[in-house]
């Protein structure tokens, strides 16, 4: 008997599953959107990556608050005109996951553009949101990253902290290359030559019992960034955010990748430079581990986004 599961269709998604797309819910076999459409052609639109974790006290999405404000943030950036409130885009994302009975989960909601092949804003938007089981998008074991040839795009060619359709072709660009050469990931430079991030993830390194990471203005403002920077706070870690060189990363005990669909992941080596200190001695192995643990509670604590 054959099992209806994914037909070869996606990994996302199976026959029952259930999505909610324009102010319905339907399966996801079945959702479909316009071939003209917007986004699909320019790359305008806006959406997140999320999880929920079974936790102490049931199925908690972490963070829902900062993400969907940061996802109305990005459309306002955008010129996307959404008509949902971050209360309700998290009551769906709860019905979602109880509509698909997930727990451990990864949810994506996108703001997409109506039909239009000019350059100007558009007034139909279109919205959907799936759910499916994902593991630790970059793995478990540490990574072997490189200095990619390509760089974030320029703070003032586009909104670099929305988290915007279109600015992923420079993370699918990076990412590509540094596989094809036989790397796990690649590290981006800002324009200036300056460490900024992973194709989807946000960068910290360890020297000598400090904390480093990029400063904002090149990079996205990353959720499970800012949560690394509460818990090392918490810590009480001396934690410096500024510019830095290649060379400064090349000097570094260790360092490790942080991202939503990553969450925390360790760096063996960049290009030829293996960071020298053990993982499981780090900083990063620490945070990791209190990560895991902030993410199963019942409660968690908010930050605004400005």
């Amino acid at each position: 008997m054959r099992r209806a599961f994914f037909l070869n269709r996606s990994m996302y998604y199976k026959n029952e599953t259930v999505v909610y797309h324009n102010k319905k819910w339907e399966l996801a076999k079945d959702a479909s959107a316009s071939l003209y459409n917007q986004t699909m052609h320019y790359g305008n639109g806006v959406f997140e990556g999320i999880r929920a974790y079974k936790t102490e006290d049931g199925v908690k999405i972490f963070k829902a608050k900062e993400h969907f404000q940061r996802l109305l943030l990005s459309a306002k950036k955008m010129h996307i005109h959404v008509d949902y409130t971050v209360d309700e885009l998290i009551i769906l994302a709860n019905q979602l996951l109880e509509k698909n009975n997930l727990q451990d989960a990864y949810l994506r909601p996108l703001f997409y553009l109506g039909d239009n092949m000019t350059l100007e804003p558009v007034k139909e938007v279109g919205f959907f949101m799936c759910a499916w089981e994902w593991g630790n998008y970059l793995g478990t074991k540490l990574l072997r990253t490189t200095v990619s040839p390509y760089t974030r795009p320029h703070p003032r060619s586009c909104h670099i902290d929305a988290k915007t359709v279109g600015h992923y072709t420079n993370s699918i660009l990076a990412s590509t290359e540094a596989k094809q050469r036989g790397f796990d990931e690649a590290l981006l430079l800002d324009v200036n030559g300056y460490l900024a991030e992973a194709p989807g993830a946000n960068l910290f390194f360890e020297k000598d019992g400090v904390l480093y990471t990029p400063a904002l203005g090149h990079i996205l403002p990353g959720i499970t960034r800012q949560t690394i920077l509460e818990l090392a706070k918490e810590l009480e870690l001396h934690v410096v955010q500024k510019h830095f060189k290649v060379i400064d990363l090349k000097a570094a005990d260790s360092a490790f990748f942080v991202g939503t669909a990553a969450e925390v992941v360790g760096l063996k080596s960049l290009d030829e430079y293996e960071f020298p200190m053990a993982w499981e001695n780090s900083l990063g192995y620490d945070l990791l581990h209190m990560y895991k643990q902030r993410v199963s509670k019942r409660e968690y604590k908010h930050f605004e986004l400005v």
